[in-house]
């Protein structure tokens, strides 16, 4: 019997090398994002925190941690997948509903030195990652797998990746996959899909755990470890035929959104819906009377704190989001400083943002997450149009707009010729060596 976990062992296996130009540039800015966000989120508390266990939980070692030393493998890609979740603006998948890069990208950036990669073979390891992740998230059954948390799935994107930077066979591969499910962190407390209340915690989505389990899959897998292989063959749980659609011909990669702000995506567009309305009509902050947010029902389902007390109560709050956008500008969500926290005229204004579902917006979710603003005033209102995200494909922030985004997101972290070393050694690939991005970034843990 062909099992979904040997399909899939196989497609990875079975990968080019070689990719149309457009799949290579969606690659690209995913990595450079992705680097982005890790060096952006290095100094938040999730991450501090990682970096002082990752010695005596996962051994020492001389794999980056980035800007901030060294570790075992599994010590590093579990610090630097910390790191790139931190501030919450790492990419993300409609389809998964969740963040397949900050399991994939720290793994393949450490295993490619490891392995001898090339620029091509880094970016096959990559596309393949997101594209296992992708399609088993969006082949989940919600009714028997409740929680739609990407730890429950990023660890089968890792396992991809890291299985096909270690040359695994197919049979190895497709344990690692099933290994790689079946020991998944179950999520069920956590986040807006889960029982618990409480989304400020670093815990998060799980993802850093989840691609250290991912890394152990694929070595395991390769040593002969077993696991049930018909893990993804219950129609009861998964979507056989979502999982396999196009497989080959259509790489879920192409389908990556980037974010401009800091905040959960699902805030994402009453954001951009609030800049057309401002870009249209100069609006004192002190002059709204009520802000209403037409959106999908999720959105509710954020903790939504009107007095946040960390920087991840702010990233799941939607008016809070909101009011720092209408008094600091959008610059101030690229990411979010912790001075906004306590901040009297933010917590004034979120008191005053109503949020609302609207019937048509919510039938759109999840394959869109849309929003349409009301702004009244004391002299007047100004009603938005219906808003997608930008950084959606259908909105697309292209290779300059991600060079943009990473160089505001790194500017207290980076200096300019050190962000510049890190686009070019990023924008060389394919052609160029893999290990340039790496030493690069090696150096400035070094410098730091």
């Amino acid at each position: 019997m062909h099992y979904l976990s040997r399909v899939l062992a196989d497609h990875v296996c079975q990968a080019p090398t070689a990719y149309p130009a457009e799949l290579n540039d969606v690659a690209r800015r995913c990595i450079l994002d992705l680097v982005g966000a890790a060096v952006a989120g290095a100094d938040m508390p999730g991450a501090v925190a990682a970096r002082s266990i990752a010695t005596s939980v996962f051994g020492s070692g001389t794999d980056t941690i980035w800007l901030k030393g060294s570790s075992s493998p599994a010590g590093a890609l579990f610090c630097n997948s910390t790191g790139a979740t931190a501030l919450d603006i790492d990419d993300g998948h409609r389809a998964a509903r969740g963040h397949p890069g900050a399991a994939v990208i720290p793994a393949a950036l450490m295993l490619a030195g490891h392995a001898g990669a090339t620029g091509a073979e880094l970016l096959s390891a990559v596309i393949c990652g997101y594209d296992v992740g992708v399609r088993i998230a969006a082949g989940h059954i919600a009714e028997r797998i409740r929680t739609r948390q990407s730890g429950r799935w990023a660890s089968f994107a890792a396992a991809a990746t890291a299985g096909r930077l270690l040359r695994l066979d197919p049979d190895c591969l497709a344990h690692a996959l099933a290994i790689a499910g079946v020991l998944a962190p179950n999520q069920l407390a956590n986040g807006s899909s889960g029982y618990s209340k409480m989304t400020g915690n670093d815990v998060k989505e799980g993802i850093a755990w989840s691609s250290v389990l991912g890394l152990t899959a694929a070595h395991l897998g390769g040593a002969g470890f077993t696991g049930p292989l018909d893990i993804l063959d219950h129609s009861d749980y998964y979507d056989g035929a979502r999982i396999v659609a196009d497989l080959g011909q259509r790489w879920e990669i192409g389908d990556t959104y980037f974010k401009l702000y800091g905040c959960c995506r699902y805030i994402h567009a009453a954001l951009d819906a609030y800049g057309e309305i401002a870009t249209a009509d100069t609006i004192d902050a002190e002059d709204i009377v009520e802000i209403e947010v037409q959106s999908f029902s999720w959105v509710q389902k954020l903790a939504n704190s009107l007095e946040p007390q960390s920087l991840i109560d702010v990233q799941y709050s939607l008016p809070y989001c909101l009011a720092i956008f209408a008094i600091d500008g959008s610059q101030a969500l690229s990411p979010i400083d912790v001075s906004t926290i306590g901040r009297k005229d933010l917590q004034q204004l979120a008191r005053k943002i109503r949020l609302t579902v609207d019937p048509q917006i919510d039938r759109s979710f999840p394959a869109q997450t849309l929003a349409r603003l009301i702004v009244s005033t004391r002299t007047l209102q100004l009603v938005s149009s219906v808003h997608t995200p930008v950084g959606e494909p259908t909105r697309p922030m292209d290779w300059p707009a991600i060079v943009q985004k990473f160089k505001t997101v790194t500017r207290h972290r980076l200096q300019e010729r050190h962000q510049q070393e890190l686009i070019d050694a990023v924008a060389a690939i394919p052609e160029g060596n893999p290990v340039a991005i790496t030493r690069s970034l090696e150096s400035l843990t070094k410098s730091s």
